[in-house]
């Protein structure tokens, strides 16, 4: 196999699956207990969940650090890097890249920025498109071209247990946290394509409820019958993700899955028991 015509570096907002081409190096997000601080890759998902058991102060997370991303330009060994964030409507570490490119200097690799618009799993199918692209050495603009195929066509939708962790991190008002934890109403969130920020698409009485609405709300969007590949994502329970493709698979025929658990930083916000899925139709855009 030739060398990769250029580099691909990512975030933190990544959740990798072991059969896509997601092992890039990454600027890590950091989970922060008050004024302890861990990078995500120093805290495992099962010691955030007993800290989040146990532990008084909740956590918050914070983005990439431009010397963070510019040690993963920098990790990426290639003259040209293609650094793909995490939505600017969602994070801040978009702009840290920005200022990580300006820091990269007359002798560093030129560096081409791309805002995923999304994050997690669907981020790891833009990453595989442009990992894919830098091996059969294409250009990084067919890699982005290929990026936004892929973005247009994957959903990223997800559900919680429970809304106290979104509450705690400001992510949803006191209000709406409240009154969905009266009616027991389990959310189910996607990514809005458009403004690349959370939109609540459904809810559903019970947490075995929401699976079955997301799942399908995937159906609905795809079509009975349609041929699917499925990012599964889960929290401390990996049946749940079983459950959701189990599911799927009733309506659909399934041409790629895997399910990877939630990372740390991300765990943050949606606590402990929660289910997310990328899905898109068929083959990838450059296999037809």
């Amino acid at each position: 196999m030739t060398a990769p015509s250029f580099g691909v570096v990512t975030d933190g907002g990544l959740d990798a699956y072991a059969t896509l081409h997601n092992a890039v190096p990454v600027a890590p997000f950091a989970v922060n207990f008050g004024s302890t601080s861990y990078r995500m890759t120093e805290i495992s998902r099962e010691d955030l969940y007993r800290q989040l058991a146990s532990n008084p102060t909740h956590p918050t997370s914070a983005q990439p650090t431009p010397q963070d991303w510019l040690s993963a330009m920098q990790a990426a060994g290639t003259p040209e890097v293609l650094a793909v964030t995490t939505s600017a409507g969602l994070s801040g570490s978009h702009n840290s890249a920005d200022q990580a490119r300006q820091l990269t200097g007359p002798g560093g690799p030129r560096v081409i920025l791309h805002d995923s618009g999304t994050l997690s799993a669907a981020q790891a199918f833009q990453i595989h498109a442009a990992v894919t692209a830098a091996r059969q050495g294409r250009s990084t603009e067919q890699a982005r071209e290929w990026m936004r195929a892929v973005h247009e066509e994957t959903e990223l939708y997800f559900t919680i247990e429970t809304l106290e962790y979104l509450r705690r991190g400001g992510r949803i008002g006191r209000v709406q946290a409240t009154l969905g934890g009266l009616l027991n109403l389990k959310p189910v969130i996607t990514v809005d394509k458009a403004a690349g920020t959370y939109v609540n698409v459904g809810r559903a009485r019970s947490y075995r409820g929401a699976i079955q609405a997301l799942t399908e709300q995937v159906t609905r969007r795809f079509r009975e019958g349609t041929p699917l590949r499925v990012g599964l994502l889960y929290g401390n329970h990996p049946e749940d993700a079983d459950a959701a493709l189990e599911q799927l698979a009733g309506r659909h025929p399934i041409v790629w899955s895997d399910r990877t658990g939630v990372n740390p930083v991300l765990s943050v916000h949606v606590g402990p028991r929660a289910l997310g899925l990328a899905a898109a139709p068929g083959a990838w855009p450059w296999e037809r």
